[in-house]
């Protein structure tokens, strides 16, 4: 019964120690993501895109009857 307490003792000391090293990572900076915001911008929105699209061909078909389709 006694090696029950050593070992609950043992787990929660190695608990801390990944507790304490995961605070200190967040603090120092090491989940920080510097490259993704950076080329965000390059990475295309494809349902806003499609929706953008639909909305335009829909728009000019109506009113020009002759005006062929940009995505074909």
């Amino acid at each position: 019964m006694s090696v029950l307490w050593v070992l609950v003792g043992f787990s929660i000391l190695v608990a801390a120690g990944f507790l304490a090293a995961y605070i200190w990572a967040v603090r120092s900076g090491q989940y920080d993501d510097k490259y993704t915001p950076s080329v965000r911008i390059l990475f295309e929105d494809r349902n806003n895109s499609a929706n953008i699209d639909e909305s335009e061909r829909t728009e000019g078909s109506e009113e020009d009857g002759d005006a062929e389709d940009p995505v074909r």
